[in-house]
């Protein structure tokens, strides 16, 4: 019994894996375009850095987004950010659930947090991080800056007032009907 169970998984994971196959052709290509196409368009209107996203979910696009930090003085303006915006006021939820990413580069430490706090199925991106790099989009130091302890770090961070500061966690603990995320 445990046998044919094995093999009956087995069975249904090669199969699975094989329509993601099938599906990874045309429709998320003609998306991944569709991302690219909105990072051209906004650096020729000058809106940002050459960044663009599309959030699809059951065949829609339900969320899109063009880096435009510079054009709003906004450095949290980057394409994963602002599309993640939009699909979630699109679907009224703070999560994306069945969700699937197209951004057209590697997303930066930033967007890669609020991607996990969104928490979509699947993200596919065309750019690397090190493609990013060479055209003066290193996140690198980032990564770097994270691993260090907070003393060493180029913006210093200091603890102040950690008494007053945690009766906000005790009040989000004893409320009783909070939506936990």
């Amino acid at each position: 019994m445990c046998n044919n169970f094995n093999k009956k998984f087995i069975d249904e994971a090669a199969k699975a894996l094989n329509d993601q196959n099938d599906e990874v052709s045309n429709e998320d290509t003609g998306y991944m375009d569709q991302a690219t196409a909105i990072a051209i368009k906004g650096v020729i209107q000058n809106e940002g850095g050459p960044f663009g996203c599309v959030i699809v979910k059951d065949g829609e696009i339900i969320g899109r987004g063009n880096n435009k930090v510079t054009s709003t003085n906004d450095p949290t303006a980057h394409a994963e950010i602002i599309a993640i915006r939009e699909a979630c006021k699109h679907l009224d939820s703070f999560q994306l659930e069945g969700c699937i990413i197209y951004t057209n580069c590697e997303p930066c430490p930033m967007c890669l947090g609020a991607i996990y706090w969104a928490r979509p199925e699947k993200v596919y991106y065309g750019c690397n991080k090190t493609d990013a790099a060479k055209i003066g989009f290193d996140d690198n130091f980032i990564y770097q800056e994270l691993n260090l302890e907070l003393s060493k770090r180029k913006i210093p961070f200091e603890q102040l007032n950690r008494e007053e500061a945690l009766k906000a966690f005790k009040t989000w603990k004893e409320k009783e009907d909070k939506i936990e995320y």
